[in-house]
Formats: C-alpha cells, sequence, structure tokens
C-alpha cells in the first residue's frame, strides 16, 4: 500500500504563486508515475498534470505554462508548482499514483486551494 499526504494548499490572490507537495510513503519502490488532478466546484476531477518515473511529463492545455511538475525520488515527493493564479483555479486537487502509466491506484485526501480575486 501507498499513502498520500498532500500539502500547501489554502486561500490566496489572483496573480500568486504556490506550490503544492505530495508525499508518499509505503511501497514506494515501484510507482511509475506521480500526477495531480483537480476538481472545481461543480465540476468533475480532471487531471493537470503527471511526472513518470523516467522524468516524462504530461500537462493538461489549460495549465501549461503556468504549472509545473516535479519529482524527488529520493523523497517521495511530487510537487506543483503554480504561477500567476486565476479564480478559476479554484478546486480541491489531489496527490494521485500508479504502479502504471496513466494508472491511478492510490490518492491522496485532497488539499483546497482558493484563489480570490
Amino acid at each position: 500500500q501507498v499513502q498520500l499526504v498532500e500539502s500547501g494548499g489554502g486561500l490566496v490572490q489572483a496573480g500568486d504563486s504556490l506550490r503544492l507537495s505530495c508525499a508518499a510513503s509505503g511501497r514506494t519502490e515501484n510507482l511509475v508515475n506521480m500526477g495531480w488532478f483537480r476538481r472545481p466546484p461543480g465540476s468533475q476531477r480532471e487531471l493537470v498534470s503527471s511526472i513518470w518515473s523516467g522524468g516524462s511529463t504530461y500537462y493538461a492545455d489549460s495549465v501549461k505554462g503556468r504549472f509545473t511538475i516535479s519529482r524527488d525520488s529520493a523523497q517521495n515527493t511530487v510537487y506543483l508548482e503554480i504561477h500567476n493564479l486565476k479564480p478559476e483555479d479554484t478546486a480541491v486537487f489531489y496527490c494521485a499514483a500508479g504502479h502504471k502509466v496513466n494508472s491511478w491506484l492510490y490518492w491522496g485526501q485532497g488539499i483546497q486551494v482558493t484563489v480570490s480575486s
């Protein structure tokens, strides 16, 4: 089993930046991908970014240029830097991980990001 714990969310102003962290613990040695999803109010959860063990990354078109994902394998932590936050970025952000590409077996509890205008 793998446990994921997110941190770094909160209430921010439009134009601000923040960094979300996701610490993985447990049987992390075979994790292939880690990523971030978000669920805006009244909307479905969507994948915003992911990173594979080889370092390749994916970004949803809606976040390209503002979101940066990175992974510290030694610390079993994945980060999501968000720049120039917009009110429409308001969402619950979830960290997820899996043992296969695009397989999301493990989920964090979610963390709220609220962007005020």
